[in-house]
């Protein structure tokens, strides 16, 4: 069976680094042209065994997501 989640705000990228702490690990994720980093548990990352060039989704949950855009003048 398939699971799903509620969260929409999904980026599927490359893990281009991580830097593994005594609890926390700075994960950096390559999305297009674009990075991403997410700091996550220690036990989470080895329970998920991130490497680089893994392919993973970050899930952004946020209670406020802004726009930006260039208006010409």
């Amino acid at each position: 069976m398939a699971k799903q989640i509620s969260g929409r705000n999904q980026l599927t990228g490359k893990v281009i680094a991580i830097q593994f702490g005594d609890i926390l690990a700075e994960v950096t994720v390559q999305v297009g042209e674009q990075v991403v980093d997410a700091v996550i548990t220690r036990r989470s990352a080895e329970a998920l065994r991130l490497a680089p060039g893994d392919t993973v989704t970050a899930l952004i949950k946020a209670t406020e997501v802004m726009i930006i855009k260039d208006i010409p003048e």
